[in-house]
C-alpha cells in the first residue's frame, strides 16, 4: 500500500459503490409516497362518512386495497432506509450495532406484513 504518506494510508478506500443505490432507493420511496399517500387522502376525504361500515366497504375494493398494500410496503421500506442512515451514523459501538441492525430489518418487516395480511383480509372479506 503505502509506507506511511498520505496516499499510501488512503489507498484502496475509495467508494464501495453501496451508497447510489441507497440514495435511489430511499429517493424512489419518497416519490412512491408521494403518489400514494395523496390518493389516501383524496380517497377517504371524499367519502360520504366515515364510519366503519363505509371505510370497510372502499378497502376491500381492488384498486383501494392494492393501493393500502403498496402504501405499507413502501412507507416501511422508507422508514427503514431512514434509520438505516441514523444507524450508520450515530451508532458505533459493534454490540449495539447487531441489535440495531436486526431490529431496523425485522421491525418494518413484521409491521408491513401486519398491515398487507390485514388488508388482504378486509378485501377478501374474512374481517
Amino acid at each position: 500500500m503505502g509506507n506511511g504518506t498520505s496516499i499510501g494510508r488512503v489507498r484502496g478506500l475509495g467508494s464501495s459503490h453501496h451508497g447510489t443505490h441507497h440514495f435511489l432507493s430511499s429517493r424512489l420511496t419518497a416519490v412512491g409516497n408521494l403518489v400514494l399517500i395523496p390518493f389516501l387522502m383524496i380517497s377517504l376525504a371524499l367519502m360520504p362518512t366515515h364510519d366503519y361500515a363505509t371505510v370497510h366497504a372502499w378497502a376491500s375494493k381492488p384498486l383501494p386495497a392494492t393501493a393500502l398494500i403498496l402504501i405499507m410496503i413502501n412507507t416501511f421500506q422508507h422508514a427503514r432506509l431512514g434509520v438505516q442512515v441514523m444507524l450508520e451514523d450515530y451508532i458505533h459501538e459493534e454490540g449495539g450495532k447487531v441489535m440495531a441492525w436486526l431490529l431496523i430489518n425485522i421491525l418494518p418487516l413484521a409491521g408491513a406484513a401486519f398491515g398487507i395480511v390485514s388488508v388482504v383480509r378486509i378485501a377478501l372479506g374474512k374481517a
